[in-house]
């Protein structure tokens, strides 16, 4: 992928104006060449930038055309898979929803139980309804043990009936698979029967390629009958066989560009995302001028990343007429930038028309009101609000977007109150902490966020960002834990937590596979609870507890939500490490500061390494 001059300029996807989110060229659109020269660098492009000058977009549009005879040629493309029948329906999933199995609004803890309704009848009101959703499971969980990423599908009580329910409703769904997990349980078949099988058993729709550009050939033949939809850019000879992919991490031209994929094959469907945007407005101009869909992805791997009102009412506004107007934008003659207002360069307000059907973008911070000229039609009067889009159906104004508040919808994370068990003194098998102090605890600079904040900033460059969330850690003072307090020496045995649950096998180690609220309990059935993450740090600092061998983390009394996550804090590390990929759980015994912010959420929390020990208060 070339990089764009300085003089033609480059907008992030999601933000009015040049930022240095974008430093990185992998992610610059891809200039088109206008003097007759070889157009085969445009094969691996993301973006085909629009030039600045509207004298120039004829010429532009011819270059278009002649790239796709072209690249078609080379790739001797076949786009008879766009004419099954059975999956004609991706070409009309114009909203994707990101959902994670342990989010609050298809989860609720306290009944223990999806809420599939809930979360499609939000939707439907703040966004305008998804077309489908993407059913996350495993990471950022996964490697907290040995379940690999079927495991977390199939352990999942009341998974089908999700399945199902979302059926009901006319929504799509996708299962998600991870090819990089490698280092957890092996199933005794292949990666590609595996996901197979459990898109079958779950009644999937679709499949989402997490991390990768497009299914390998046994992978393919195994999914024959489902869409596949890649994560990241799908090289044209692929676009034949993948149906759905992502526009991710892309910026566009400073007068908006073509998706490549789209313009190759108008019928392969693109959602336009870039996660960590606080401003969706350039994303959602793209979606519009391309005739393609959006994901909408609040919370993040656990990072919540909620979207501003202006840009939810800009998606309302879209999603009716794509969905009545779906055949046009998928078969009728595609002009990109048949519309214009009248400045000279870079045009304020711009279009793409699909025959009858006219969509307008306001690309200023500013309202606009005047003139927009149109190829092949008669002039017409428009009023846009700031960053706005409309529609046209021949002459007539269909649908223009309000105006709305941009600011960010904050929601910080709270702890859930955590009880009380009071003692005289130290029980037996406790021993009393030190004189409270604070601490400073140490995490993995990843999604799940620390303490539910946006770790990853979307001003910072791309590149350092990632590096950072990769191998990067960050400190957090925490204050000191509110009174004095005994801690049990050891972690709670398994012959200890028999004698509380009937059935549950006795043993000399630490009781595990107990989930927090059964840690809970047992710590409220023995007179206690459980120690918060700080008074943990500060028992271990001091040297009072003891480790089980192999180590098993240890469950605290740090749940927090923040109305649509739930997660809490596991210390101590573990004798488990899943190795082969950077996006496991971090894994191996650690000092005490190292802190785990873990997500709850049905049968994921219990695990076969993650243990607990008691806690009292004392006067």
């Amino acid at each position: 992928m070339s990089d764009v001059s300085g003089e033609q300029g480059a907008t992030p996807a999601g933000n009015a104006e040049d930022g240095p989110w974008w430093t990185w060229s992998v992610f610059q659109p891809t200039r088109v060449p206008l003097d007759g020269s070889s157009l085969d660098a445009l094969d691996g492009a993301k973006i085909l930038a629009a030039p600045d000058d509207p004298s120039d977009w004829p010429a532009w549009r011819d270059a278009l055309g002649r790239w796709r005879e072209e690249a078609r040629a080379r790739v001797a493309y076949d786009g008879s898979q766009y004419e099954r029948p059975e999956l004609a329906w991706t070409q009309r999933c114009f909203a994707l929803g990101f959902v994670a199995l342990w989010e609050e609004l298809i989860y609720d803890h306290a009944e223990q139980r999806f809420t599939p309704d809930r979360l499609i009848d939000d939707a439907q009101e703040r966004f305008g309804g998804w077309d489908g959703v993407i059913l996350w499971h495993a990471y950022p969980v996964l490697g907290i043990d040995e379940r690999n990423q079927f495991d977390f599908y199939r352990d999942v009580a009341g998974i089908e009936e999700l399945f199902a329910a979302f059926r009901r409703r006319g929504v799509r769904t996708f299962v998600d698979y991870n090819p990089w997990d490698t280092g957890t349980r092996r199933e005794p078949v292949g990666d590609a029967e595996a996901v197979a099988a459990i898109a079958r058993s779950l009644g999937a729709d679709g499949v989402f390629l997490d991390t990768l550009t497009h299914a390998e050939a046994d992978m393919r033949q195994a999914l024959r009958d489902f869409p596949l939809q890649p994560e990241l850019e799908v090289p044209i000879e692929r676009i034949r066989d993948h149906h759905l992919s992502w526009a991710q991490y892309y910026a566009d031209s400073a007068v908006p560009g073509v998706l490549a994929a789209r313009w190759f094959e108008q019928r392969h469907m693109l959602h336009n995302i870039c996660r960590w945007n606080h401003d969706h407005s350039g994303e959602l101009h793209s979606a519009w001028l391309n005739g393609t869909g959006m994901l909408v992805w609040e919370l993040a791997h656990g990072t919540w990343a909620g979207w501003n009102d202006r840009d939810r009412a800009i998606l309302r506004t879209m999603l009716p007429v794509q969905r009545e107007h779906a055949e046009l934008l998928t078969s009728a003659e595609w002009t990109p930038l048949a519309a214009r207002s009248d400045e000279l360069l870079r045009p304020r307000v711009v279009g793409s028309s699909w025959g009858p059907l006219w969509t307008l973008v306001n690309r200023d911070s500013e309202p606009f009101q005047g003139r927009v000229l149109r190829d092949d039609a008669d002039p017409i009067e428009v009023v846009l609000p700031p960053r706005g889009v409309a529609a046209l159906l021949g002459d007539d104004v269909i649908a223009v977007s309000e105006d709305a508040d941009t600011r960010f919808p904050e929601r910080p994370a709270r702890r859930v109150p955590p009880p009380s068990a009071r003692a005289s003194e130290a029980p037996a098998g406790m021993v009393a902490a030190p004189p409270p102090r604070p601490v400073v605890a140490r995490f993995h600079h990843r999604e799940t966020g620390i303490y539910g904040a946006r770790c990853l900033d979307p001003d910072r460059p791309v590149l350092g960002r990632t590096m950072d969330w990769l191998l990067g850690s960050d400190e957090v003072a925490r204050p000191a834990p509110d009174g004095r307090f005994a801690i049990g020496v050891r972690e709670v045995t398994a012959a200890e937590f028999a004698r509380f649950k009937h059935g549950y096998p006795a043993g000399d180690g630490p009781a595990t596979r107990v989930t927090l609220a059964e840690a809970r309990a047992y710590a409220a059935w023995a007179g206690a609870r459980l120690p918060t993450e700080d008074e943990w740090q500060l028992a271990a600092e001091a040297g009072l507890l003891e480790r089980a061998e192999p180590h098993v983390w240890n469950w605290t009394e740090s749940e927090h939500t923040n109305g649509r996550k739930r997660f809490v804090i596991l210390k101590g590390g573990s004798g488990f490490y899943a190795e082969g990929s950077d996006w496991y759980v971090d894994g191996r015994p650690d000092d005490p500061a190292y802190s785990l912010e873990y997500l709850l959420g049905n049968e994921i929390e219990r695990s076969s390494w993650i243990g607990f020990r008691l806690a009292v208060d004392l006067p």
